[in-house]
């Protein structure tokens, strides 16, 4: 934007030539009307009538003069201030078409600037938009990873349990086994006896009848 130096010079007033030139013209006026004053206080104070006629037409023609310079002095104001409007008009014209200029550039920096930010936010907008995307995937795909871990372990503690029950059937059968296997042991042992006994009575029975016959 601009600064407040850039406004028009003309705006700040009339030149000091001009005004030099006005204040001597007023002088020059105010001079004239004194010296008509001046006359025509001679002219009353006079005792002789062409004295007075002579002093009444000097005051007339200062004050027709001094009527005249101030006349002219008013056009002269009238027409410098019309320069003066019209020169503060161009240079207000040529000032707005500054400031229209460096706000179109203003308007065409910013828009570039707006576009490229915008063109910023899309790409961070579609990268976000990827990042979500990826961080669901992987949270999908850590719940999947923690399910199926979550069935193995189920898995691995069924296959525990039943391997656990088989080794304690095995282990129930096995003693059941042995217990039998004992048993048996037992059993042969004693039909082992019995089978002595039986087998001592036959040997003394058949050695009894074999003396008895001797002895018939």
């Amino acid at each position: 934007m601009p600064s407040p130096s850039a406004y028009p010079a003309s705006a700040a007033g009339v030149p000091p030539s001009r005004r030099r030139r006005r204040s001597t013209r007023v002088l020059v006026a105010v001079a004239l009307v004194a010296l008509a004053v001046a006359a025509a206080a001679v002219a009353a104070l006079a005792g002789s009538l062409g004295v007075a006629i002579g002093a009444a037409v000097a005051a007339a023609l200062l004050g027709a003069v001094a009527t005249r310079i101030v006349h002219t002095e008013v056009l002269q104001t009238r027409r410098d201030w019309a320069r003066d409007r019209a020169q503060q008009a161009r240079d207000y014209a040529d000032l707005t078409e500054t400031r229209t200029a460096e706000q179109a550039l203003y308007v065409v920096s910013t828009t570039g600037r707006i576009a490229r930010h915008e063109a910023t936010i899309g790409r961070l907008e579609t990268r976000l938009a990827d990042a979500a995307a990826e961080v669901t995937r992987a949270r999908d795909q850590l719940a999947e990873e923690r399910t199926r871990a979550r069935k193995e372990q189920e898995r691995h503690r069924a296959a525990a349990k039943t391997a656990a029950a088989n080794r304690e059937r095995q282990a129930a059968r096995l003693a059941d086994a042995e217990e039998r296997a004992a048993m048996a042991i037992v059993r042969v042992a004693e039909l082992e006896q019995e089978l002595d006994l039986v087998q001592a009575e036959l040997n003394a029975w058949q050695s009894s009848h074999v003396e008895d016959r001797k002895h018939a």
